[in-house]
C-alpha cells in the first residue's frame, strides 16, 4: 500500500507539473511520474549524502524518461515529446538541459518523499 500511495502521488505531481509547464500532459507521463517518485522514495531512505541522492534521483528520472521515450515516442509513434532540436540530445528523448532540470526538481521531490514517509508511518503507527 505504501508504494501505491507514493506511485499515485508521483503521477499526480508530475502530471500537474506538465500541465503548468507546457499546458498538457499524456497519461503515459503519469506512469513515468509514479515510477520516478517510487524510485526516489527508495533512494531517499538510503544512508548516503544528500547530494548523492540528488544525482541518483536525476539519473533515475533521466533513465525513466529515456526508456519511456523509446517506447511511447520511437516504437509507438505517439510523439509525447521530442527533444531532437535540443543540443546534445540522444535520439530526441533526453537532453542535457532536461537532465539539469531533473537535478533541480529532485530536491523538492526528495523533500516530498520525506514528507510522504513521515505521513505514511505516522498514520500506520497511530
Amino acid at each position: 500500500m505504501e508504494f501505491l500511495l507514493v506511485f499515485t502521488a508521483g503521477g499526480l505531481v508530475y502530471g500537474l507539473m506538465e500541465l503548468v509547464w507546457r499546458g498538457w500532459t499524456h497519461w503515459s507521463m503519469l506512469l513515468c511520474g509514479g515510477l520516478c517518485l517510487s524510485i526516489m522514495y527508495t533512494l531517499s531512505s538510503f544512508d548516503i549524502a544528500w547530494w548523492l541522492k540528488l544525482l541518483l534521483s536525476a539519473a533515475a528520472i533521466t533513465w525513466v524518461e529515456f526508456s519511456a521515450g523509446c517506447i511511447v515516442n520511437l516504437c509507438l509513434g505517439w510523439q509525447v515529446w521530442d527533444y531532437s532540436a535540443m543540443p546534445g540530445n540522444i535520439l530526441g528523448q533526453i537532453c542535457p538541459q532536461f537532465c539539469l532540470l531533473w537535478l533541480i526538481v529532485s530536491a523538492p521531490g526528495l523533500c516530498l518523499c520525506s514528507l510522504l514517509r513521515s505521513l505514511i508511518y505516522k498514520t500506520s503507527a497511530g
